[in-house]
């Protein structure tokens, strides 16, 4: 009872091809199987490139808005929030 035979297997996947067409799961396997090699090849690039990093220091504190580089203003846009009335 707790385990399926192969013809309860049959009769699922039977089921499953006349409800969303072979072409449709043709699609979700391409799909499913590019996720999942995208994946494998991130975690190769992430692996590598945790061993290339140098230690980085404590990052530093802005404590005044006017303190930032000039250099940065030219890259950045000041928006000021409003409340509706």
């Amino acid at each position: 009872m707790g385990s399926f035979s192969i013809w309860h297997w049959l009769i699922v996947l039977l089921i499953v091809v006349m409800v969303f067409g072979t072409k449709k799961l043709k699609n979700i396997g391409g799909d499913l199987g590019g996720a999942v090699k995208g994946f494998k090849d991130g975690m190769k690039e992430g692996g590598s490139a945790a061993v290339d990093d140098k230690p980085v220091g404590p990052a530093g504190q802005v404590t005044n808005a006017q303190s930032v580089d000039k250099a940065s203003d030219k890259t950045t846009i000041d928006v000021e929030a409003r409340q509706k009335s």
